[in-house]
């Protein structure tokens, strides 16, 4: 009798040692990329006519590669549809990090027209039909759900970022009030455990204390595009609420926090 339990023992050990290994068909970099998602204040050439988005800049803070995948002219839901997200998520390998930030397409209204970019209002799963093409349309918070979850499965650090504010001093004086877009992006984080930089209230506190005559140098053309000059102000903003944040993609900047301008909030 002891010796039947002796082997059975024996079995069950070399059965366990024998189990499947974890999946590693997920290909992971020796050095992560980082990947922006987002529309023109983000872009390359920002709006055109000499300004530029933030994210051209975000590299010279990084130690790691940094890819502009932001598109002028797009929401959460434009960027979906148009199959940029997909693109994303067939495109990172495991240990890569993705920020997402949109919300200045975003709005507007879907009861006559439909420009491709409105988002069905909600905070959830509600729907809306196109009154012009039929199509089912769905909030921002499910766009970048959908999105952020595909890239989850791909082993990418998703980082859900606010989106910056309009010039605070177009009236003379200073005005910021994130509009909904700013807690859809941040309940998309919660709901996902991703990180979240409050990229909109880092880049209005900065604008508040560099005052009015600095503020609209920084844009040239419309309330809403920077000047290069405003767009490296707007990236430090970004890398300051990383920093602050402690996230993950903290341990590849390479500012201190200290040596960024602004207060961690």
């Amino acid at each position: 009798m002891k010796l039947s339990v002796l082997v059975l023992f024996s079995v069950l050990i070399a059965s366990a040692t024998a189990l499947p290994q974890p999946d590693k068909t997920i290909a992971k970099r020796a050095t992560p990329t980082l990947y922006l998602a987002g529309d023109s204040t983000m872009a390359k050439g920002g709006g055109g006519n000499g300004t530029e988005g933030w994210g051209q800049y975000l590299g010279y803070s990084m130690n790691i590669p940094v890819v502009n995948d932001a598109v002028g002219g797009t929401s959460a839901r434009s960027y979906t549809d148009q199959g940029r997200f997909q693109s994303l998520v067939d495109t990172v390998k495991s240990g890569d990090f993705v920020v997402i930030e949109f919300g200045h397409n975003d709005g507007g209204s879907l009861s006559t027209t439909d420009n491709g970019n409105t988002d069905c209002f909600g905070d959830g799963n509600q729907t809306c039909i196109s009154p012009t093409t039929g199509e089912t349309v769905h909030t921002f918070v499910y766009y970048v759900e959908q999105a952020g979850k595909a890239l989850q499965a791909k082993g990418a650090n998703v980082i859900f970022s606010s989106q910056t504010p309009d010039n605070p001093w177009e009236s003379g004086t200073f005005e910021y009030t994130p509009s909904r877009f700013v807690g859809y992006a941040q309940e998309a984080a919660g709901n996902l455990s991703a990180a979240y930089v409050d990229h909109g209230q880092y880049v209005a506190n900065r604008f508040q204390s560099l005052g009015l005559s600095i503020v609209d140098s920084f844009f040239p053309m419309d309330h809403l595009h920077t000047s290069p000059q405003g767009a490296d102000v707007v990236s430090a903003a970004f890398v300051k609420g990383v920093l602050c944040a402690n996230d993950v993609l903290a341990a590849h900047v390479k500012n201190t926090t200290g040596s960024v301008p602004g207060s961690c909030i």
